[in-house]
């Protein structure tokens, strides 16, 4: 069983470590959503959120039923539909903690992918409210899973396999997991920096089914999770995706909106797919390439440490497969958006045509898409010179 102050503790620490713009204060407004299976984890962050002299707003997510019913059932017009109360809400929020907890996740898999876009799509600005709060500093968020059977059996495992994963990535068995979460950032944080001061061009990965070249493009650095997710272990960039080309494999099975998605292969040319195949889930890969204009091209590159990360498994999710460890750690891209953060510059003077200018994707879509092969990743520098950054699952900085 998994210990549930603890995971409280650690989900409080990982809100506060993922704000930017200073230290929560006691009369800030944080909201709490939850799956209704992870109740009692809810109750504990609410009730040390409390304490701490927080507004709390607790919301649960739809139930599965009430999701199935709104993606089959609902107008174009309510699929487009975003209650005004939401937006009210994310203008004045400073926290968000989301507590995923699915029972069924097959529940979509017969929903018309259309259907989801739309809905996307028609939340994508309600979404944006928090991203430009976050980058003011003013707000921060995470999210993590609570195990259940559903999760365990789309991922192959048991129940207590699962909770096991979880307990082993959350470091749940240590005296103070929050005290040993901030002991491996500062490491994360450090190869991040490393890698933010090197004059990068490109960087080349290349495993024995892949090789993928990316433009890291101007005005980049790497970052990590640094608490936004529970658990997160990778160190990131979004790169120019104009500059992308190559072939790119997905080795690790992907799970999305109730689809198994396997062996993914994706060939670019001048930053767009311009050929994908899969030995599952092709129709529905190509689907998703098709959302819209930039759901072909990348809004992420990332590697994940085997040294920091203990998952091991298939776990289903991408909370936790993109931040797979194994034997050799993980590669991984996101096709579509991008991560605006990654910008090296004053993001307050971040706009639409200097985004676009830089080469930053924008899309409804973003999938992240894990490769967990034995590779080697090496750089051109901006002078010409070749290094190599990671090998056999570990960075070399």
């Amino acid at each position: 069983m998994l210990n549930i102050e603890k995971y409280a503790d650690v989900m409080i620490y990982a809100l506060k470590s993922a704000r930017k713009g200073g230290k929560f204060k006691p009369g800030e407004n944080i909201l709490l959503s939850f799956d209704y299976p992870a109740l009692n984890l809810a109750e504990a962050i609410y009730q040390k959120l409390i304490e701490e002299g927080f507004n709390v707003v607790a919301r649960p997510y739809l139930s599965e039923s009430m999701t199935k019913s709104f993606y089959t059932k609902a107008s174009a017009k309510q699929l487009k539909f975003c209650a005004p109360w939401d937006k009210v809400l994310n203008e004045n929020l400073n926290g968000l903690i989301a507590l995923r907890a699915p029972q069924d996740l097959a529940n979509l898999k017969n929903v018309n992918a259309k259907n989801i876009a739309l809905a996307t799509l028609a939340r994508k600005e309600v979404r944006k409210i928090m991203d430009d709060r976050e980058q003011k500093g003013l707000f921060s968020w995470t999210l993590a899973n609570y195990p259940t059977e559903g999760l365990a059996k789309q991922a192959g495992l048991s129940l207590k396999d699962y909770e096991k994963q979880i307990s082993q990535a959350c470091f749940l068995t240590e005296k103070n997991p929050a005290k040993k979460f901030a002991e491996v950032q500062k490491e994360i944080d450090e190869i991040a920096k490393w890698l933010s001061s090197l004059p990068i061009d490109t960087i080349r990965t290349q495993s024995k089914s892949m090789d993928l070249e990316i433009k890291l493009g101007q005005n980049r650095r790497f970052i990590s999770g640094g608490g936004c997710n529970v658990p997160s272990f990778e160190i990131f960039t979004s790169p120019d995706f104009r500059g992308t080309r190559g072939t790119y494999f997905s080795d690790l099975m992907s799970f999305r909106n109730g689809n198994y998605v396997k062996d993914i292969s994706l060939e670019f040319k001048a930053g767009k797919v311009v050929k994908a195949t899969a030995s599952i889930g092709q129709e529905f890969l190509r689907k998703m390439l098709a959302l819209d204009k930039g759901a072909c091209q990348v809004g992420e590159y990332s590697l994940t440490d085997r040294r920091f990360s203990k998952i091991n498994k298939f776990m289903a999710d991408t909370l936790y497969d993109e931040n797979f460890g194994g034997k050799f750690g993980n590669s991984h891209i996101a096709l579509g958006s991008s991560y605006i953060d990654t910008y090296s510059g004053n993001l307050a003077k971040m706009t639409k045509e200097l985004k676009k200018k830089l080469g930053f994707n924008d899309s409804a879509l973003h999938w992240d898409l894990v490769n967990t092969q034995d590779k080697l990743v090496s750089v051109k520098l901006k002078n010409g010179k070749h290094l190599t950054i990671y090998e056999k699952g570990r960075f070399l900085g």
